[in-house]
């Protein structure tokens, strides 16, 4: 594994490296200890610490995720800051914060959020202004309800 890379305006396939710093590119996967990224798209990136500005992202798995302007399939880490983001699963083990984004699944033990969406949230200390279309309990109900109009209507229509 190289040390630091530096990638500007390339197309590669698999790039590993401890310090790594993209600009402009597109890369499929990514395996470094911090990865810096500015208008990138990469299909996935495992790292220590992952600081990205207008990319696109398939997966990311970081322990330290800072995202501002990005779209991202999956995230997940220990520590995760969203800012003007779209994320449809976004996932902060222990601190997610969300800023400005909309997220479509958000679990994390210790949530703060300042003017986000979310369709649903899922988090132990929740903070801030969100705005959410269920939280679980409201989920685990709807939930609930669509399993028994379901087991009805096999009961029914087996008939």
């Amino acid at each position: 594994m190289d040390k630091k890379i530096e990638i500007d305006s390339q197309n590669m396939d698999i790039v590993e490296a401890e310090f790594l710093t993209v600009k402009q590119s597109t890369i499929r996967a990514i395996e470094a200890g911090k990865v810096e990224m500015q208008q990138v798209c990469t299909l996935s990136i495992d790292s220590e610490k992952s600081e990205m500005t207008q990319g696109l992202v398939g997966f990311v798995k970081s322990k330290e995720l800072n995202m501002n302007q990005c779209v991202s399939g999956i995230s997940m880490g220990e520590k995760a800051h969203i800012n003007f983001s779209l994320c449809p699963i976004a996932m902060g083990k222990e601190d997610s914060t969300i800023e400005k984004s909309a997220v479509g699944v958000l679990m994390g033990s210790n949530i703060k959020a300042e003017n986000s969406a979310a369709f649903i949230v899922v988090g132990k200390n929740i903070e801030g202004n969100i705005t959410t279309l269920f939280d679980w309990k409201s989920a685990l109900a709807v939930t609930a309800v669509a399993g028994g109009i379901f087991g009805l209507l096999r009961l029914f229509l087996k008939k």
